[in-house]
């Protein structure tokens, strides 16, 4: 359970860091800073969240290359 848990956690919270991503750069609205204040100790994590939860996404290209030379 915890590898399942761990890849749709890091997704999860990449989606949310591309959508934010996203408004910054069509509406120049910084979700998280709405949210949670510009650069407080709560955006900060969730900033970090992000970066590290992308870091992790990096392995999954191994794993389609894995799939490719399997089938």
């Amino acid at each position: 359970m915890g590898n399942k848990f761990l890849q749709y956690f890091s997704l999860t919270i990449a989606i949310i860091g591309a959508i934010n991503w996203g408004l910054i750069g069509f509406f120049n609205l910084n979700l998280v800073a709405l949210l949670f204040g510009s650069m407080s100790w709560l955006s900060r994590i969730i900033y970090g969240l992000v970066g590290i939860c992308g870091l992790y996404l990096l392995s999954f290209y191994g794993l389609i290359d894995q799939d490719r030379t399997t089938s």
